[in-house]
């Protein structure tokens, strides 16, 4: 087994951090519980400002220092993002801790092209998170776990102290180790200290009937699941079937603008969860809760909510960032922003698609849609509209205008039919329509356009019905030639009129 593991050492400060404008983002920060600081990067480290001060006094060393408070289920959703990212590489993926996750890779190792090539695809996709991660790797989990936490900040495994190619290499890698690494010793610490055992290699000289005795059987146990000399069963993740993910902001947000980038993080996580699992976004929703006592009146809704619907499903972070951006250009809050929801339940499932070396119909097509797309978040879905064929033979009523990507307002059983079997027209259509037909004069029983004669070329066509809509339709079609060459699409009135002074001739259309 070939075990990777991905510690996260900053991830309550990045996912505090996540919910930051850009600029507060490089400004000292802690993390306070119980009024002590508990977390602090590196601007407010070297100011001073150590985990187990107190309040006011990493104040008082930096009086800039931005406190947040320490959230447990703030880490967790933060972590179940990467474990997300990570099962796009294999199903076997589990948590040790509060701040590692662990991938046993060893049958994907060829897929990926080796270990140094999955590596790097790794950390591309773990960078959109937003998580500095230290990545070791070794034949047992817990062995890759104690790795990741102690090799420091090394980026390559085959060159670092954060790898080990077998068992007997992990173990002198291990023997190496400080015994404050390992959980179970760190109750022990100040009696394991005053016997002089400081690396693990000390402690396995001793008696191991002794040792239990002293310090009870947990040690020892976590000891040999690392080395690989005790079994270490491990419960699998799964993404689950839909996507929720909610995000506290710091400071509240005055304008659409401003909440982009907290957007883009659940976004990030929104990608991750579709890649764990093999799913394509259909859909998405954002909620942007306001903050109640800054509500104009009692008619201002509690949250501003934005449905972005992708024209085809996608995958794609990049893609659905744009459609988000989009979509907030043209948003204005109806009061500040204090937190963000991402709700995605509308997805399917596909396999990723096939990359091309040259431009294809398929290719074309897939650029076609992503402008549509965009035309729908930039103008509104109600902009952006497309014919659709209905099952209907009057010119005026055979086609409708209707949103892209929506369905028209028929029975299935005439949408079917409209769709599959068109109508088998004696005569050619014209590619423009008039919106409202046109009179036209009649001298010597033939009909006249722009002061001459038209000459009919082809026809009858006739066409009577509507009776059951009340809008009835009786109607000799011809093709004519109008003077200047131009075909027109004309027809005749079939019904008798009450007053014969009204036309019978009407324009009904142009051939292009």
């Amino acid at each position: 087994m070939l075990w990777f593991a991905v510690h996260l050492p900053w991830l309550s400060l990045e996912a505090f951090a996540a919910a930051l404008p850009p600029p507060q983002q490089a400004q000292p920060l802690a993390l306070l519980a119980a009024h002590r600081i508990v977390a602090a990067n590196a601007a407010a480290a070297a100011d001073g400002v150590q985990p187990g001060m107190k309040r006011a006094t990493a104040l008082a060393l930096c009086p800039a220092l931005l406190l947040g408070q320490a959230d447990a289920r703030r880490d967790r959703e933060a972590l179940q993002a990467v474990a997300h990212a990570a099962l796009a590489f294999t199903p076997s993926v589990t948590l040790e801790g509060s701040a590692t996750v662990l991938l046993e890779v060893a049958t994907s190792l060829r897929f990926f092209g080796g270990a140094e090539a999955l590596l790097a695809r790794l950390r591309r996709t773990l960078a959109p998170l937003g998580h500095r991660a230290r990545i070791a790797r070794a034949p047992t989990a817990l062995g890759a776990a104690l790795l990741a936490r102690w090799c420091g900040d090394a980026e390559v495994m085959t060159e670092g102290r954060n790898a080990a190619q077998d068992l007997a290499a992990l173990q002198r890698r291990l023997d190496g180790a400080p015994i404050t690494l390992f959980d179970a010793a760190r109750e022990h610490a100040p009696a394991l200290q005053a016997m002089g055992l400081q690396q693990v290699a000390d402690l396995l000289r001793l008696p191991r009937a002794g040792l239990a005795r002293r310090f009870g059987t947990g040690l020892l146990d976590e000891i040999d699941r690392a080395r690989g000399m005790r079994p270490d069963a491990r419960a699998w993740l799964r993404a689950p079937e839909a996507f929720d993910a909610r995000l506290e902001l710091a400071a509240r947000a005055d304008r659409a603008e401003q909440v982009l980038h907290a957007a883009a993080r659940l976004l990030a996580r929104l990608a991750a969860w579709a890649q764990a699992r093999q799913a394509r976004v259909q859909a998405f929703e954002l909620h942007m809760q306001h903050e109640p006592r800054h509500r104009a009146d009692a008619a201002t809704p509690a949250a501003t909510r934005l449905r972005i619907e992708l024209a085809a499903p996608a995958p794609d972070l990049a893609q659905l960032q744009a459609l988000l951006r989009e979509r907030l250009a043209r948003v204005q809050l109806a009061a500040p922003t204090l937190e963000l929801r991402l709700h995605c339940h509308e997805w399917v499932q596909q396999p990723p698609p096939n990359t091309e070396l040259f431009p294809t119909r398929q290719g074309e097509h897939s650029g076609l849609v992503r402008l549509l797309e965009r035309l729908r978040a930039r103008l509104g879905q109600a902009q952006v509209l497309q014919l659709q064929a209905l099952a209907d033979h009057r010119p005026e009523r055979s086609a409708a205008a209707l949103p892209w990507g929506a369905k028209a307002d028929r029975t299935a059983a005439a949408a079917t039919e409209a769709a599959t079997t068109p109508p088998q027209l004696p005569w050619p259509r014209p590619a423009w329509l008039l919106p409202e037909p046109q009179p036209l004069p009649e001298h010597q029983a033939k009909p006249w356009f722009e002061g001459r004669p038209l000459q009919l070329l082809a026809g009858p066509e006739r066409i009577e019905c509507g009776w059951w809509d009340g809008g009835l339709a009786a109607r000799d079609y011809f093709i004519a030639a109008a003077a200047d060459g131009s075909l027109l699409w004309i027809y005749r009135a079939r019904l008798p009129l009450a007053d014969p002074a009204q036309p019978l001739w009407f324009l009904q259309g142009r051939f292009g």
